[in-house]
């Protein structure tokens, strides 16, 4: 019921009116509680209304979940229309007891099965160059975009340290012309 005569119905409506007044894509965050949560569900629904649908990635809310995101976005591939910078630390010990459906308030860093970090602190920098060459692999060159909901972190801290963190990752001058093929 929910997707047939609910979801499906409204975002073809709301495609046909986006498209009417030039938008080109419309990229949405894959999030727990709602109807578009992983990949599989944003496919889902961009099967059923169109391409204008795509993925805004963000790793912090895939992580949590148990997702791999390299996988993720071999998956998506050219679905992926935006992409977040942020990242997140699971306490295992508190999974183990608690799951990962947490619910606990978000200030609650000490007691919840999860928290929002600034990138590095929850995610090694070998897994975070793997996700920022597999998006290029993929076609995806555009924005990241740095999202900072770190309850250990001043904005501005948590912002610097991303940039720095990042920066040396990132891959700017296009691929390379195979020369020893």
């Amino acid at each position: 019921y929910q997707w047939n005569e609910v979801l499906i119905p409204y975002w073809k409506k709301a495609v046909k009116f986006a498209a009417d007044h030039g938008v080109k894509r419309i990229a949405l965050e894959m999030h727990p509680g709602f109807c578009v949560y992983n990949p599989e569900t944003c496919l889902k629904l961009r099967a059923a209304v169109g391409d204008m649908i795509g993925a805004n990635v963000d790793p912090s809310h895939l992580l949590w979940q148990g997702m791999d995101i390299v996988d993720v976005i071999d998956y998506l591939g050219e679905a992926i229309y935006y992409f977040h910078a942020k990242d997140t630390l699971l306490n295992e010990s508190n999974i183990r007891r608690n799951g990962v459906l947490d619910a606990k308030p978000y200030t609650d860093l000490k007691n919840r099965s999860w928290v929002f970090r600034t990138m590095g602190y929850g995610t090694d920098e070998v897994t975070w160059k793997k996700i920022i060459s597999r998006l290029k692999v993929v076609g995806y060159d555009d924005s990241i975009s740095i999202e900072h909901e770190d309850g250990l972190m001043q904005p501005l801290e948590g912002l610097e340290k991303a940039i720095s963190y990042i920066q040396p990752m990132l891959i700017v001058g296009g691929k390379a012309k195979m020369w020893w093929a």
